[in-house]
């Protein structure tokens, strides 16, 4: 048995399902969910409006360590409402990296900001803090007023946005310093990390903001959906008013008095999320036992295997393995996908597609490396029997 039959046929025992194809990621709904639900449809409050809304909001302020926690539709939403309380402006510049989805560019583009693009480390996969550094060494100006400027545009530099890849946390302390060493706001784009701590830290929790996704593929989901964190009391306040269209409190006017958005959660979304943050430390704990079989057999396979970065305890949320070349990535992606094991490339680096090819970069070596190389292998939170015990109805 060749060296990707060996990968296929160990997946497979893994995840022992009747299914045809082993996919990426699949969702889990074993506890309260649809009894919540049920509750949620009965209250007839199914929209932006509902107790389940603030009980999700609160248990993720909660569980992440945040003084605030604000919920909107998605994590692609949240980051906007996030930039734009942060203060970034039309034609101002924020430097995030190209390892990504792409929803961190388009956010700053809602902005009708520019990305700027710098490096990643390897080994978290998130921005790096010596080349963020190096990076605004040479390229910024502080002015008189406080701020930084690029001094090749001139435009200010108004957030810096990482990203906290597949679940690992960056090193976001350092990037924290730098970031306030440098007077630039501090946005985490934690989309892939609930679940995930840094130094005993929540990820998204050591900036002026932090996101969270929601979304059917996260390690917990509401189907959409995403969180906003912030420490800042005013801005909470702000941030839930300019989701909800910025409607000033009447008994029967609409008055609005901000130009803003129709970014709310519904309470059914957030009753789903109820009963999927119960239940977040225990699929945190099967996911990295999971990671932890893969590393036993990735070690003996000879195949490398991306594990979680020191002071670091990740959610996992999808495992990587780092294949030689693009060759064998791109042999590896063809053989696992044509023998029922989903998996898939690293997305393609930000800076390379259409949008954003005339943006500025750093040398991105690092992210041209991982690119090249980067596969992600199923990793859903298993559970045995799950689909035969959802049709016995073990789960309501």
């Amino acid at each position: 048995m060749d060296q990707f039959s060996q990968v296929v046929s160990f997946v497979r025992g893994l995840f022992a399902e009747p299914t045809q194809m082993i996919i990426l990621h699949d969702p889990r709904f074993c506890g309260n969910e649809r009894k919540y639900l049920l509750d949620a449809m009965d209250s007839n409050f199914v929209s932006s409006v509902g107790e389940y809304v603030t009980k999700f909001e609160k248990a993720v302020a909660e569980y992440t360590g945040s003084s605030f926690a604000i919920a909107a539709v998605n994590g692609t939403c949240a980051l906007h409402i996030s930039l734009l309380l942060a203060g970034v402006h039309a034609e101002e510049e924020v430097i995030t990296q190209p390892v990504s989805f792409i929803a961190t560019c388009n956010a700053i583009s809602y902005c009708e900001a520019r990305p700027v693009f710098v490096d990643v480390d390897r080994d978290t996969m998130g921005m790096s803090p010596e080349k963020l550094e190096a990076f605004l060494n040479r390229n910024s100006l502080r002015k008189a007023d406080g701020f930084c400027y690029n001094n090749k545009t001139g435009r200010r530099f108004a957030a810096i946005v990482p990203m906290h890849t597949f679940g690992h946390p960056c090193r976001i302390d350092e990037i924290a310093a730098i970031a306030e060493k440098y007077n630039i706001p501090l946005i985490e784009d934690a989309a892939e990390s609930m679940g995930s701590f840094y130094k005993g830290k929540h990820t998204g929790c050591f900036g002026k903001f932090g996101t969270i996704s929601f979304n059917g593929n996260k390690i917990i989901t509401t189907g959409g959906g995403g969180m906003i964190l912030t420490d800042d009391e005013e801005k909470a306040q702000l941030a839930k008013h300019l989701t909800t269209t910025a409607k000033v409190p009447h008994r029967w006017e609409y008055r609005h008095d901000y130009i803003a958005y129709n970014y709310r959660l519904t309470n059914l979304a957030a009753a789903l999320g109820c009963g999927q943050i119960e239940q977040l430390e225990n699929f945190v704990q099967k996911k990295r036992e999971l990671a932890a079989k893969y590393i036993e057999f990735f070690n003996r396979s000879g195949i490398a295997f991306n594990r979680e970065p020191q002071n670091a305890r990740s959610n996992y949320w999808l495992n990587a393995v780092i294949l030689k070349d693009r060759a064998e990535r791109d042999a590896f992606l063809t053989d696992t996908n044509d023998h029922g094991v989903m998996t898939r490339p690293i997305w393609i680096l930000n800076n390379k597609l259409d949008m954003y090819r005339g943006c500025q970069c750093a040398d991105l070596t690092n992210s041209e490396w991982l690119e090249d190389r980067v596969v992600n292998i199923p990793s859903t939170v298993i559970i045995p029997n799950y689909y035969a015990n959802i049709k016995a109805g073990l789960y309501v």
